[in-house]
């Protein structure tokens, strides 16, 4: 890892905006080559060499076209007050940082904390019927006494429904956009975001200045499935953006709620379907839901950070025996179950041939076993 921890997180910041690269794309270069910075001071023989990365990827990183625009992006985030959260921060959000695809850093404004004890996310279609918006701000009143934060995508219909509701009951809630931060969309909901920064905020993977087209949608659909402990879906057609959220929530293995609707209203038709194909559980009511999920109201026991778990000590605890490195594999193997080698490699901050090197080890004395897919797991 670099010795300049702004340095490091620049070339991050350029990895981002470097064309044709996305975040697990970045999180293989930064495992082969070991940091962000080694990444661009690699020639090109060693760039293709790397799994996932082409000819043209490698003269797009050679170019290195995206470190003046890191720079640039940077001091704009510092004079608009927007706040960067890398991957490898304390501060990045604990719930995304054991997704295969999650941002490699985030932008963020407001007040509030990623690491809720509970977090809801609500979606839903934007052609809202008055029985959505009814059933939306009921949830939103009977979420109250559990005081979860309230996620949700800042669209029309269900979404900026539910970020009002929360205004209104005093909830925090934080819409997670597909453009920049500068760049609200759609832009009648100006003043509602502008409200939320108080008890809530933005957030986007995005960087500053970018408009939403087509394909961020999607891509902010996983990031709502993913800071959400639960996902209701209110409204849905057949087709749309709220499926391809359940989707996503399904692929991390995150609850999954649909309000059932009338069997003549297409708007249900959505809802109706993930209910009958057991895709998702039917909502009955807040209460029935947080029965079903295990929220206790008397534990208000807050999810600690990573940094809080003192894995280090932990290691040394269960693991005796082993090097701090060893004891580091082990106890993230014992926390996340299996792991891909390039996400071990991620979240432990080795490199991978060390890595590879201490796993073989470990398999020699019992203790890990490679499993297909380049994933590892204890015995």
């Amino acid at each position: 890892m670099s010795e300049n921890p702004e340095s490091e997180k620049l070339c991050t910041l350029a990895l981002v905006n470097t064309p044709g690269i996305g975040s697990v794309t970045i999180r293989q270069l930064i495992s082969y080559c070991g940091s962000a910075e080694k990444v661009f001071s690699s020639d090109y023989k060693k760039l293709i060499k790397i799994p996932g990365i082409g000819e043209k990827a490698a003269r797009s990183i050679l170019k290195k076209d995206g470190l003046a625009e890191a720079e640039k992006e940077w001091q704009n985030c510092i004079k608009s007050g927007a706040r960067l959260h890398f991957f490898s921060d304390s501060t990045y959000p604990n719930r995304l940082k054991s997704l295969y695809d999650a941002p490699v850093v985030l932008y963020s404004k407001g007040n509030f904390d990623y690491n809720s004890y509970r977090t809801v996310g609500i979606v839903g279609t934007r052609q809202v019927t008055e029985y959505g918006k009814s059933v939306t701000e009921n949830i939103i009143k009977d979420l109250i006494p559990y005081n979860p934060l309230v996620i949700s995508g800042l669209a029309y219909g269900v979404d900026i429904t539910a970020h009002r509701a929360c205004l209104k009951n005093d909830l925090a809630t934080v819409g997670v956009m597909a453009s920049g931060l500068n760049v609200i969309y759609p832009a009648v909901h100006q003043k509602t975001a502008a409200e939320m920064l108080e008890k809530g905020g933005l957030v986007t993977e995005n960087a500053l200045a970018t408009k939403p087209d087509f394909m961020r949608f999607p891509a902010r659909n996983r990031i709502i499935a993913g800071l959400s402990d639960v996902t209701i879906v209110v409204e849905s057609a057949k087709k749309g953006g709220s499926l391809i959220t359940v989707d996503f929530a399904q692929n991390y293995h995150r609850e999954v709620f649909a309000v059932p609707g009338n069997i003549f209203n297409p708007q249900s038709e959505g809802c109706n379907q993930l209910v009958r194909d057991n895709k998702a559980c039917i909502f009955i009511s807040v209460q029935d839901m947080a029965d079903s999920i295990g929220w206790n109201l008397e534990n208000k026991e807050r999810i600690l950070d990573v940094q809080d778990k003192e894995v280090p000590n932990e290691s040394t605890f269960i693991f005796d025996g082993f090097t701090q490195d060893e004891g580091q594999i082990l106890s993230l193997l014992k926390r996340q179950g299996n792991m891909q080698l390039d996400e071990l490699s991620w979240q432990s901050g080795l490199h991978l041939n060390k890595l590879a090197t201490l796993l073989l080890n470990l398999e020699f004395q019992g203790m890990v076993k490679s499993l297909p897919g380049k994933k590892y797991g204890l015995i």
